[in-house]
C-alpha cells in the first residue's frame, strides 16, 4: 500500500464510523470497495481478511485488524488522538461508553434491521418493536450522560465514540427501509443533537460526505447514500 492504511469500505456501513476516523485524525488512507451487490463481503479474497464477512477491516501495517470498536481504540490509541490514554483519569469510562456503543447499542440496531436472521418471519415486527424500547432506553441514558459533558462527549471536542454514535444515530433515522421509523427523533435528545450539529461542520464530516454522497446534514437530518453502492476511491 503506498497509503498508511486500507479501508474496505461500503456506503452507510460501519465503515463510514471509521473513514470519519481516520479522516479527523489526518491519516493517508486509501479505500477499496466491497460490491455488497455481488456478496463480496463473502468471497475468499475479503474472508482472507475477515474471516466474518462483516465490514470493516483496515488493513494496517500490523495486518488486518477488524470490529469497528477494536479499529477505533487501535487507532486512537496508536495515535494518540480522538481518545482519552491509557493513563488518564477520563479512561475507564471512555471504556465503558465506547464497548456500550459497540457490544449493546450496535448489536441492537443489527437485531433491528435484520430481524429476520433472528426469528420466524412472522415474529419480526415484536421482536423490532421490542428492540425500539430498548433503544430509545439506550438513548436516553446516552443523554444523561451528555448532560455531564464528559471529555470525550463534548460537542466541540469530538472522539472516536462521538463518531460511532453519530453514525449509530443516523442509521436509526434510515433504516430499516421497509419498517415504522417514527419511533426516532433526532430532538428527543437535545445534548446529543447538538454534538451531532457540531460533527456536521467538521472537515472530517464534510469529506465522509463527499466520499459517500450521505447529504449536506448525515447525522441531524440524514439522507441515504447516493450513490448506494458507492465507488472506489
Amino acid at each position: 500500500m503506498n497509503a498508511l492504511y486500507c479501508l474496505h469500505y461500503a456506503p452507510d456501513n460501519a465503515s463510514l464510523v471509521i473513514r470519519l476516523a481516520l479522516e479527523e485524525m489526518g491519516l493517508s488512507y486509501e479505500t477499496a470497495l466491497v460490491d455488497r451487490r455481488q456478496n463480496a463481503q463473502d468471497g475468499a479474497a475479503y474472508r482472507s481478511l475477515n474471516p466474518n464477512g462483516l465490514i470493516p477491516v483496515l488493513e494496517t501495517p500490523q495486518g488486518p485488524i477488524f470490529e469497528t470498536a477494536a479499529i477505533l481504540l487501535w487507532l486512537a490509541d496508536t495515535h494518540k488522538q480522538l481518545a482519552p490514554g491509557p493513563d488518564s483519569p477520563d479512561r475507564a469510562a471512555f471504556l465503558k461508553w465506547l464497548f456500550f456503543a459497540s457490544n449493546t447499542l450496535h448489536a441492537d440496531l443489527r437485531i433491528l434491521f435484520y430481524a429476520e436472521k433472528y426469528i420466524e418471519a412472522a415474529q419480526t415486527e415484536p421482536l423490532r418493536e421490542g428492540m425500539r424500547q430498548r433503544l430509545r432506553q439506550h438513548l436516553q441514558v446516552l443523554e444523561a450522560t451528555a448532560e455531564q459533558t464528559p471529555n470525550w462527549l463534548h460537542p466541540e471536542k469530538p472522539s472516536v465514540l462521538t463518531y460511532y454514535l453519530a453514525c449509530q444515530m443516523r442509521w436509526m433515522a434510515l433504516y430499516p427501509m421497509q419498517s415504522d421509523r417514527s419511533w426516532y427523533q433526532v430532538h428527543d435528545t437535545p445534548r446529543l443533537r447538538d454534538v451531532l450539529m457540531h460533527l456536521e461542520t467538521r472537515p472530517a464530516t464534510r469529506a465522509a460526505i463527499k466520499a459517500e454522497g450521505l447529504g449536506v446534514t448525515p447525522f441531524t437530518s440524514p439522507t441515504y447514500a447516493n450513490p448506494p453502492e458507492g465507488s472506489a476511491t
